[in-house]
């Protein structure tokens, strides 16, 4: 049986070409009219990212190169959509945009937990699943999305930063397989029955504030002399 190390060059870096084809396709963004592609482009991101590490895991083809690349993509990826769903809106959204922006890159950079039992549930990957859940779910309502996103780009920028992991999220507790083709199935429900997005939201919101919350109980109780 052959070793990754002696099979093919395309077979070792399947993990890697899934990375770059998850970003690839954002240069749609840039079109005129563009932002009709938003929500099914950061469907078809979060999938692409939970494939090439299914990939690396399930095909043993794990490297210190993939998992930087995997990190690059995710931070250009995600910057992308903060910056594109914040500027699109008001100009507060625009402003707490950049906060997030700020985190995004402070926690893609110095991986201020480097705890390998979260990466399943990585508080970056976890804003885009919030603001796409927003943008479907106020859209439904006839709400203003800006009040929701501005909550979701400051809650998220601390949660990013805290020097604890979150492992309540329901993408950290998903981590096998039929897992997370179960989330990435969720979120193609919400997109294609935008009825089911409200509910979906607050399904994910609410595991996602409990495991900020106690996170935060649970540091400050271990910092005190």
């Amino acid at each position: 049986m052959k070793t990754p190390e002696h099979k093919p060059w395309f077979y070792r870096n399947l993990p890697n070409a899934v990375s770059l084809l998850g970003v690839l396709p954002l240069a749609l963004l840039t079109l005129e009219d563009g932002a009709r592609f938003l929500i099914p482009l950061m469907i078809y991101n979060n999938f692409m990212d939970d494939l090439d590490g299914q990939l690396a895991v399930k095909l043993d083809l794990k490297s210190d190169f993939g998992a930087t690349l995997d990190n690059i993509c995710d931070a250009v990826a995600h910057v992308i959509f903060v910056i594109v769903v914040g500027t699109s809106i008001d100009v507060a959204c625009t402003a707490l945009s950049i906060v997030a922006i700020a985190a995004i890159l402070l926690r893609i950079t110095s991986r201020v937990v480097p705890n390998p039992k979260s990466a399943g549930g990585s508080p970056t990957n976890e804003l885009m699943r919030h603001i796409l859940l927003v943008l479907i779910a106020t859209d439904t309502l006839g709400w203003s999305a800006s009040p929701f996103l501005i909550a979701v780009f400051a809650l998220n920028a601390v949660s990013m930063l805290v020097p604890y992991p979150l492992p309540h999220l329901i993408r950290s507790q998903l981590t096998s397989t039929i897992g997370v083709a179960t989330v990435n199935a969720i979120l193609l429900v919400a997109w294609l029955t935008p009825a089911t997005a409200p509910l979906i939201a607050v399904a994910f919101g609410l595991p996602y504030l409990y495991s900020l919350t106690t996170g935060s109980i649970g540091w400050f109780r271990r910092s005190e002399p």
